[in-house]
């Protein structure tokens, strides 16, 4: 089996030594205050240490409380070297090196889902798996009729473990809450429950990846969607497709590749909602290879997320609302949204210092994506102290896998080092960053909104 921990037991009393930690350091800073420690000091101390042991149970386990400490991540930039470094290491090694599925089981869940005579669906079958990740692993094969494939296999029990870790983080709302006060976690933890059920059901990737393929077709001058061959139980059967791994371009590839990579990238993201009705959930650079062609194939269909015609058009406003220099306008915006909860009060100069140079990629014609940049957005966004505006801000439920992806996907993008037209792509794919008459946001003359950018296409 995978390196899921197999009692249930044990899940359970590790996330439910979290809250016994919280209110022993709740009581330890009542008595620091009692005598005589500032108290926003003491809040800090309270914080940073229940950041401390969150990462640590979460990246120790895998399954829905590895998927839930992956999104909280973000919040180790804030930490000190001493608290974020092991978390960081632990969380890396859960990514990267989960232990395989010995050949047995993974012949056992073959045969379950393609029958007793499953190797007769193959030429052949490579048992070594090529990649694993948290609920299942990938091996190379051939197919009956000669064409190479991947056969993604799902870890046994892996449903019932995620299932019972987000039915546990659920009790812990509270917790949450002392890293940001202005979260809804409960809903945020239903809506990703929901996500990660749909991510276990492989009849739901396999609709899904078919799906994204119609909208991309298999002529499209800039991706590439790898076919469904097969679908049966706990077993899902693509077209293999290869290419320089994503990753590879961001430890090796000159400038001229990085910004064709990244703009690629970027339009895929932007633009599936657009195309497919679908946006893609998990934009790791492992998904995504660079083919011979100039193409960018894409892997992975598991975790989507369906973005109606309605939404998509108020995401769009709202981006442009956000680049906009009214901040009361911005602040109702994001009040219609539910980012501030009613009943919150927000100091709209630190709401719009917040917000500036995270809306900067999309002012200006082209922007530099870099680590310097993410760095300081990071440390924004990750500030513990009361009074960093962020920490009055809500995520609200339909917006998670969209912060999701932003986030992810612009990490990606300064790891590229990069330097392109997110703007122009932005008018292109997503309806309402333009008003309602079609013009573009009164911010800088910076492109005409007809998104054409050949010259950096490849």
């Amino acid at each position: 089996m995978s390196d899921l921990p197999r009692r249930a037991v044990t899940r359970s009393a590790k996330l439910a030594s979290l809250p016994l930690g919280f209110a022993g350091r709740t009581a330890l800073g009542v008595g620091k205050r009692t005598f005589g420690r500032p108290a926003e000091a003491v809040a800090m101390e309270i914080q940073q240490r229940t950041a401390e042991q969150l990462f640590k149970v979460l990246g120790e386990l895998k399954g829905g409380a590895m998927k839930l400490g992956q999104m909280l991540s973000i919040f180790e930039a804030a930490l000190p070297p001493e608290i974020a470094g092991p978390y960081r290491a632990t969380l890396t090694k859960l990514q990267e090196a989960a232990p395989p599925l010995p050949a047995a089981a993974v012949h056992k869940v073959l045969a379950q889902g393609l029958g007793e005579d499953w190797r007769d669906s193959f030429e052949s079958f490579d048992d070594e798996p090529a990649a694993a990740a948290s609920i299942g692993q990938v091996h190379r094969a051939v197919w009956a009729d000669g064409r190479k494939v991947a056969v993604k296999v799902q870890y046994p029990g892996a449903g019932k473990a995620l299932i019972s870790d987000f039915n546990q983080l659920a009790r812990l709302a509270k917790l949450f809450s002392v890293l940001m006060p202005g979260l809804d976690v409960k809903s945020m933890l239903a809506e990703l429950k929901e996500r990660v059920a749909e991510e276990l059901d492989y009849t739901i990737e396999a609709a899904s990846q078919t799906a994204v393929r119609e909208g991309y077709p298999a002529d499209d001058p800039d991706f590439y969607i790898p076919e469904v061959i097969a679908q049966a139980g706990d077993v899902l059967v693509t077209e293999w497709i290869d290419g320089t791994p994503l990753s590879k371009i961001i430890s090796e590839g000159d400038q001229d590749e990085r910004n064709h990579a990244a703009l690629l990238y970027c339009r895929f993201l932007l633009s599936g909602p657009k195309r497919s009705g679908l946006l893609h959930g998990d934009p790791h650079p492992g998904n995504f290879r660079v083919m011979a062609d100039g193409r960018l194939g894409v892997l992975d269909f598991g975790a989507v997320d369906r973005i109606p015609a309605d939404f998509l058009h108020r995401m769009g406003r709202l981006l442009r609302i956000g680049t906009m220099e009214d901040i009361d306008q911005v602040e109702d915006a994001l009040r219609r949204e539910d980012f501030i909860r009613e009943g919150v009060e927000i100091d709209a100069e630190s709401l719009q210092g917040f917000l500036a140079p995270i809306t900067e990629p999309f002012v200006t014609d082209t922007f530099a994506f870099n680590r310097e940049w993410l760095r300081d957005m990071a440390a924004r966004v990750t500030d513990l102290r009361p009074t960093n505006v962020v920490r009055q801000l809500n995520l609200p439920p339909e917006y998670v896998i969209v912060h999701r992806v932003l986030s992810a996907g612009t990490g990606v993008l300064c790891q590229l080092e990069c330097e392109i037209p997110a703007r122009a792509e932005s008018m292109r794919w997503i309806p309402g960053f333009a008003d309602e008459d079609g013009d573009v946001p009164e911010i800088t003359a910076a492109d005409d909104g007809d998104g054409e950018d050949g010259e950096l296409a490849g």
